[in-house]
């Protein structure tokens, strides 16, 4: 009962975490494309940002605190997890680079062009489809 326990507050927090990587590069896109509107509606959307980007740290902090004790105490391990981890780590590294360039433009530095953030905006999911096939299929 406790392993259900745990690899549903890890499913939870994955998802909730999911959603703040999906969601803050859509935010990019929008702040870019805000560049000819008033300055508040930059402001209000670098505020979303930014609240996005700390409840996506707590909530891979969750996410990750629970898929430790499931690997650890419940013993969860194989080829699969190596590899799902190696993507989970990719996407975390373009979770900070969403973030950073947050704080770019925050800070009155530019982003990459719209069109460049549009294509960025949809990686994540090609990663999730990997991850997911591999936590479900275990192939090795």
């Amino acid at each position: 009962m406790a392993y259900l326990l745990i690899k549903s507050l890890h499913i939870v927090f994955v998802i909730a975490w999911m959603a703040t990587v999906f969601y803050l590069p859509r935010i990019l896109v929008n702040i870019k494309e805000a560049e000819a509107e008033p300055p508040v509606v930059k402001a209000r959307l670098e505020l979303m940002g930014r609240r996005l980007y700390k409840f996506g740290h707590s909530m891979f902090g969750m996410a990750f605190l629970f898929g430790l004790v499931l690997w650890l105490y419940f013993g969860i391990k194989g080829g699969w997890l190596d590899a799902k981890l190696a993507l989970v780590a990719c996407m975390l590294a373009y979770f900070i680079w969403a973030g950073r360039a947050l704080k770019r433009s925050i800070a009155g530095g530019s982003l990459p062009s719209s069109k460049v953030l549009r294509i960025g905006n949809e990686l994540p999911v090609l990663v999730l489809l990997a991850i997911v096939y591999l936590v479900v299929a275990k192939p090795f």
